[in-house]
């Protein structure tokens, strides 16, 4: 429910389609091929969005598995445009042109809203994602918002404005999940929201080594101050008692969005519900691997291991299958 570049399974090879020569990049390479840049049309683009999304997304065959197959294409579709509205914020290494490239990217989606054409093979795709669900321009433009923030704003002084940041870098995601499945009751929106923060700073107190190699730092300054740790230390990854515990009240303060925002599994269609269980037991083993390394994150990166991530994966099951499998009771 939640995008973070450090998670993607970056390529840049070429993929050929049998039905055709032209090649599939991801987004980056894309850019600077010309034969990708000719207008695409319609099937074309939908195996491109399929491509990306089955192709560089290490959950995304789990997901999709567990949706009813006549989602799948709108979640490649939708996912394909997060993707790529990622990337043009995180992986062209040049603040000025991630800026001018996220405009154009805009441009693009105001021209699908208000019905101009279109020859990116994203937005044809997309289109009939948006016009089969009915889905509004604001959490399309509230990501791109996000991703240009990050190229202006490299640190938070406290919860506030992060939580803020959160608001339009990660919660658009979830409430899209949500109206592709046909969910759109504000109540659901906030439970929604508390889940999707939550990973946003699970993800961030995963990646603080990470984010430091790209000059950002999510971690508020006043909780830093608040446990006298400064952020020359942090920039210089002194790894010192003070640190961690600004990292343990962290851990414990992105718990708190996880235990608010879990009710809403139990509002949700069953296959559904096992997709926003799963995130939530991920979101949460992050958080236990921070804690279980002692909160030494600022030179190597906890992970989940693969047998883990299976460990997850069956504990949902366990948790689902009777009403996934339980056929429907006569009235």
């Amino acid at each position: 429910m939640t995008v973070r570049s450090s998670h993607h399974a970056r390529s840049s090879h070429h993929v050929r389609s049998s039905h055709h020569a032209r090649p599939f990049l991801a987004p980056a390479p894309f850019l600077g091929d010309e034969a990708s840049q000719a207008p695409w049309d319609r099937e074309e683009s939908l195996r491109y969005t399929r491509w990306l999304a089955t192709g560089h997304y290490e959950n995304f065959h789990v997901v999709s598995l567990l949706l009813p197959r006549e989602l799948h294409q709108d979640f490649y579709n939708v996912y394909s445009y997060c993707r790529w509205s990622d990337d043009l914020g995180d992986e062209l290494g040049n603040p000025a042109r991630s800026l001018k490239m996220l405009a154009w990217w805009r441009g693009l989606l105001q021209d699908m809203f208000n019905g101009q054409p279109l020859t990116h093979p994203v937005f044809i795709a997309l289109a009939e994602t948006v016009a089969h669900r009915s889905l509004p321009i604001q959490p399309f433009a509230h990501l791109l918002d996000a991703f240009a923030q990050d190229q202006t704003v490299t640190r938070y002084p406290d919860w506030p404005t992060l939580e803020d940041y959160c608001v339009r870098s990660a919660n658009p995601v979830g409430r899209l999940v949500l109206m592709l499945c046909g969910y759109r009751d504000e109540a659901r929106f906030q439970l929604s929201d508390s889940i999707c923060t939550g990973l946003q700073l699970a993800n961030f107190w995963q990646d603080v080594s990470v984010d430091l190699d790209k000059g950002r730092v999510y971690l508020p300054l006043d909780l830093l101050a608040r446990h006298g740790y400064t952020e020359q230390q942090l920039l210089d990854r002194q790894d010192h008692p003070a640190i961690r515990a600004a990292l343990r009240e962290a851990v414990d303060y992105a718990r708190g969005f996880f235990h608010r925002g879990r009710p809403l599994v139990d509002t949700l269609d069953a296959r559904l519900a096992l997709d926003i269980d799963l995130f939530v037991r991920g979101g949460v083993a992050i958080l236990n691997q921070v804690a279980a390394a002692d909160y030494a994150v600022l030179r190597r990166r906890p992970r989940i291991t693969p047998p883990r991530r299976a460990a997850l994966l069956l504990q949902a099951l366990a948790a689902h299958l009777p009403p996934l499998w339980r056929k429907p009771r006569n009235p």
